[in-house]
């Protein structure tokens, strides 16, 4: 019997692809050369993507004989799932796969904001060692408030975290508490939006990228920071007016704040040259490196395992679609 043709256009972990190389006739083929990847598609049955193919209908016009698409990773935003709803295409994907690096990496930032701290590198005389002492003086995190907007798994679990440290967790989601399958313990208090905004010292954002959220961090939002504000993005780049956040973290600036944008992501990627937030000294802008762990990377990567599951006839264990 012949196996199902699959196609994957971006990286996984090696024994994931090995173990899909074995149970289908697997073809890499690159998102970025869309004239060679329409004729793979041709007759393909399975298609891997990670963040970067654009899983359109262009895409899908071009792949007839497609069941199934596996989105190596936890967003949905590069896959219109409409367009697979109507062509009775699955989407397949990993929806827990990277909490624990996402949630591990965004403690990281913070924690580089609050608790500067320089190494020592050579031998230092007593004055430069008391005057290194006094000026790096942090902020305690149980003094602190900690907002959250969204609070799905990533969001949930940095408020255990929060709570566990002892700061006040503050919460806003789409929807109700009773309806997001919190635990017993669940200590985050739900507020309205302008609340969140107003009395968070640090404000992390976790949505996900459904259209009504597009630039949902707009001018009206940021106006109701604190000026010592911390705002920080590792969810995805399209959730943040990138204009009204420039004209925000210089008006900052002029006011003698201490308010600091830190972005993991961006809209597009990579930041084009003229992205405007370049050069802003209270707007850290990185790589998209939140679930960079090997862990996390081998949990995405193992959609395949539903990828098969689908073109065996069998039941998906994450379905989207």
């Amino acid at each position: 019997m012949n196996k199902p043709k699959v196609i994957l256009t971006e990286h996984l972990d090696d024994a994931a692809a090995q173990w899909l190389a074995d149970q289908t006739h697997l073809v890499r083929q690159p998102h970025d050369d869309p004239v060679a990847l329409h004729r793979e598609l041709a007759d393909a049955e399975g298609l891997v993507v990670r963040t970067y193919t654009l899983v359109n209908d262009a895409l899908l016009d071009a792949a007839p004989r497609l069941k199934v698409v596996g989105r190596a990773g936890v967003g949905l935003d590069n896959i219109d799932l409409p367009a697979c709803r109507r062509r009775d295409v699955r989407v397949v994907f990993t929806p827990d796969a990277n909490t624990q690096a996402v949630v591990e990496y965004l403690w990281a930032l913070i924690l580089d904001v609050v608790r500067p701290r320089k190494y020592l590198t050579e031998a230092i005389d007593a004055k430069t060692f008391h005057a290194i002492r006094a000026k790096q003086v942090g902020k305690q995190l149980s003094d602190m408030t900690l907002g959250i907007l969204g609070v799905g798994r990533i969001g949930r679990r940095i408020a255990q975290v929060a709570s566990a440290i002892g700061m006040r967790v503050l919460c806003n989601d789409i929807l109700k508490p009773d309806a997001l399958d919190l635990p017993p313990d669940f200590q985050g208090l739900f507020v309205d939006k302008s609340t969140l905004y107003r009395e968070s010292d640090i404000l992390t954002i976790h949505v996900d990228g459904r259209p009504e959220n597009r630039q949902l961090i707009d001018a009206a939002a940021l106006s109701q920071l604190k000026n010592d504000c911390l705002l920080i993005n590792a969810a995805r780049g399209m959730l943040i007016d990138n204009a009204a956040l420039r004209d925000w973290s210089l008006r900052v600036r002029t006011s003698g704040g201490e308010g600091l944008a830190v972005l993991d992501v961006h809209e597009p990627e990579p930041p084009q040259a003229d992205y405007i937030l370049y050069g802003l000294p209270n707007v850290k802008l990185l790589p998209h490196l939140a679930s960079r762990t090997p862990q996390a990377m081998a949990n995405m990567s193992w959609v395949v395992r539903d990828v098969v599951a689908v073109l065996r006839g069998e039941p998906p264990r994450y379905p989207a679609v």
